[in-house]
């Protein structure tokens, strides 16, 4: 798709191509959702980037949180941060900076919260010169990130809310940096959608945003590019698993994102089917060997269902070749590059805990490079 919104949803996007075309693409970003290098010294946050670099990745998101009062980072957590893109310079790999609450006990409702927010993300767009990529929020669609979810009357509250701060936040960025690419939503998968549940669906998320922008009468955007969390069920379907019953969006529901998009936003000042979309996390969990265990603690929910090394790779390999096919889609991010050790967390990672390499890593770099080389997948094949 060539003729997007505006310059900076371009520059997200890099050169994406267009819906008729029969080869992937080679612009997507392809990397890891992993703050691992916000290290106190640039050495050993070089060396968690260099694991990013020997997977192939491009790309790395690393999170900057929001805590009430703050208009800026405090300059330990600012330090850690210059680090890792330091680091991800160093590599030659771009740094997506996501800008959300600690949780949602502090969502910033208020005018004076939002002013706040909105500032802290400016200030860290103009301490982090070579950062051009920031998402803002995280997850606004799930009580465990953002409340209230829903009015006393049932009605919704999130959606609102979050467009107002999204807003305030997207013209703070562009005017403490011109370049700066804003992507908005960072939404989970799925929700009820029901007040005693306190989650949204992104699919009602979406619309309600939508509608949001419209009744604020805003003749800006509020976002450059959209994210989407899209992990499946759990880790043992395949990515190819669609949803086309339910409010739930994988990576397989792309046409459903796509006229989501469209019907919440074509006709006003904010793009929407021309949309670019980052999928910013999305991971498969491998079981983890017995040699192994000695690096990891707790217990794995067996709700969860981890697979083999073995199909963790068959699996991100056929999700990158999903998603190279997708015209719109800017990026596409790893949950995570290694492990985390509670086994209750994500052991999602190419590498284990103790950072050596799964082998599920080489067929992820091969595909990686078969990527950049052009020779992926002809998307005009039955998938």
């Amino acid at each position: 798709m060539r003729g997007l919104a505006t310059v900076a949803a371009v520059a997200v996007a890099g050169a994406l191509l267009g819906p008729g075309t029969a080869v992937a693409s080679q612009h997507m970003f392809v990397g890891a959702a992993e703050d691992a290098s916000k290290e106190p010294t640039l050495a050993l946050a070089k060396a968690k980037m260099d694991l990013a670099k020997l997977a192939g990745f491009d790309a790395v998101r690393i999170t900057a949180q929001w805590r009430p009062g703050e208009s800026a980072p405090a300059s330990s957590e600012l330090l850690g941060l210059q680090n890792a893109v330091t680091a991800a310079s160093l590599d030659s790999i771009e740094v997506f900076l996501s800008v959300y609450p600690t949780g949602s006990s502090v969502t910033p409702l208020t005018p004076q919260a939002r002013s706040d927010f909105a500032s802290y993300a400016a200030s860290l767009a103009r301490s982090l010169p070579t950062v051009h990529r920031f998402i803002v929020g995280n997850e606004p669609n799930l009580n465990r990130f953002w409340m209230p979810q829903f009015t006393p009357t049932g009605g919704d509250a999130a959606a609102p809310a979050y467009e107002a701060l999204l807003a305030q936040t997207y013209d703070a960025l562009k005017t403490a940096s011109p370049t700066a690419v804003v992507i908005g939503g960072s939404l989970a998968p799925r929700g009820l959608d029901t007040p005693l549940s306190k989650k949204h669906s992104p699919t009602a998320f979406i619309t309600d945003l939508g509608r949001a922008y419209r009744a604020s009468g805003r003749k800006k955007p509020i976002m450059d590019a959209f994210s989407l969390h899209p992990y499946e069920d759990n880790s043992s379907l395949p990515p190819t698993f669609a949803h086309p019953h339910s409010t739930t969006i994988s990576l397989a529901d792309y046409p459903k994102l796509v006229a989501l998009l469209g019907k919440a936003f074509d006709g006003t000042a904010q793009a929407g089917s021309r949309l670019p979309i980052v999928y910013d996390e999305f991971g498969v969990q491998s079981i983890i060997p017995q040699i192994k265990l000695v690096d990891y603690r707790g217990t794995k929910p067996a709700s969860e269902r981890p697979v083999a090394e073995s199909q963790q790779a068959a699996f991100y390999v056929e999700a990158l070749q999903m998603v190279a096919c997708q015209p719109n889609v800017a990026g596409f991010l790893i949950f995570h590059v290694s492990d985390e050790a509670n086994l209750d967390r994500w052991q999602s990672g190419l590498f284990y805990a103790d950072d050596t390499p799964k082998s599920s890593l080489p067929a992820v770099q091969r595909a990686i490079a078969s990527l950049r080389a052009g020779r992926f997948a002809d998307c005009a094949a039955p998938r």
